[in-house]
């Protein structure tokens, strides 16, 4: 890896929708750590490190940088990877380099995501304060309260204090030139990639009004605010960031909710969703995403040849009450009752004559139903 890129790691699938994933400032990426390997079953999750955190160069930047100049590394990276257009997720600093991608680079943004964030960080007389205290002292001073500005009391990630020790003074002190020029206050209204904000309501660096602010301004976006979170969220409460993350990316999941209302029928999947509980939500959104949202999405397959293979599937596991639901799917997919007649009766021979009774049993009742 060359030293004018910024340090990454890439996770998931090389055709998968790519994310890139941005951390806080004193973090590396692995700020991530408890959410990207989940996001990357479904997307190609690049994570990355701020010059002088992690292993990135500490001389990408120097005295007096901007967001825009860290923006500018990330559209760096993304080109050096192939990557043209993709979904954009980071906290704090890099919840930051996300808004201003959405107002200058929109072309470049699929959705955003700004998480324990805001679009200005309380004026520039703090944080030029805090750089010049860093380029004399250095951060050990810093880092003995980085529990208290991070999370709620008695929390701590081992992992993310030591990153904090370990970053170079002088690149943390430019990081803190870009916060102190930041401010997009007036440019929100401009943004219009889908958007998700997320708030820790026990953050006292970015406590929910801020994203609030960002909430009312940006048209079309959604905030969701996390108790008992603090400013980072994604390590302290990473289930309900990742449960966030998913129905934000989740276009897989509005698309297979769409099909399986589609193959199904509204009647089927409106009781399905009303028996939901809290224990079976997540199996309710893995068909959707999986099942539906990219299986049955895949055009190498017609509906119809979907519909005979998973008969088939179904009388091979006894799975009858699947079965029927199948039929009537397979019906609503253009399969007459003498196509599905036919398919069962191949399954006599390969699934054993018992199974295909059943099987007939099952869809004749169906099949009936369907002319009364």
């Amino acid at each position: 890896m060359t030293d004018t890129l910024l340090n990454h790691l890439i996770e998931g699938p090389a055709t998968a929708p790519p994310l890139l994933l941005g951390p806080s400032l004193g973090t590396s990426y692995a700020l991530w750590d408890a959410i990207a390997p989940e996001l990357s079953i479904g997307h190609r999750v690049v994570r990355w490190d701020l010059p002088g955190h992690g292993g990135s160069a500490a001389d990408l930047i120097g005295p007096g940088a901007t967001v825009g100049d860290l923006a500018g590394l990330v559209l760096a990276l993304a080109d050096s990877l192939g990557v043209d257009r993709f979904a954009y997720a980071g906290v704090s600093l890099g919840g930051a380099v996300g808004l201003h991608l959405a107002v200058h680079h929109p072309e470049r943004l699929s959705s955003l995501a700004v998480i324990c964030s805001s679009a200005h960080f309380n004026g520039a007389s703090p944080w030029q304060e805090r750089a010049e205290r860093v380029r004399r002292e250095g951060l050990d001073w810093l880092v003995e309260s980085a529990d208290a500005r991070w999370f709620t009391q008695g929390f701590t990630v081992p992992r993310l204090v030591r990153d904090h020790r370990e970053a170079d003074p002088q690149a943390y002190a430019a990081c803190c030139d870009a916060l102190a020029a930041f401010d997009l206050t007036d440019r929100l209204g401009g943004i219009l990639v889908p958007t998700l904000l997320v708030a820790g309501r026990e953050d006292p660096a970015t406590p929910p009004a801020h994203l609030r602010q960002i909430a009312d301004a940006v048209p079309g976006s959604t905030l969701v605010e996390l108790p008992g979170a603090s400013h980072l969220a994604p390590a302290q409460c990473p289930r309900a960031v990742l449960t966030a993350l998913r129905a934000h990316l989740g276009g897989g999941a509005r698309l297979g909710m769409a099909v399986r209302r589609e193959v199904l029928g509204d009647a089927h999947v409106d009781r399905a969703q009303e028996r939901q509980t809290p224990f079976t939500a997540r199996f309710q959104d893995f068909i959707s995403r999986y099942a539906w949202g990219e299986i049955w999405t895949d055009p190498t397959l017609s509906r119809r040849e979907r519909s005979l293979i998973t008969m088939t599937a179904l009388v091979a596991h006894g799975h009858y009450d699947e079965l029927a639901m199948h039929v009537r799917a397979a019906r609503r997919n253009g399969l007459t009752a003498e196509e599905i007649g036919a398919a069962l009766l191949q399954t006599a021979v390969y699934c054993g004559v018992p199974a295909a009774n059943s099987a007939f049993a099952a869809a004749q009742r169906v099949l009936a139903q369907e002319e009364d």
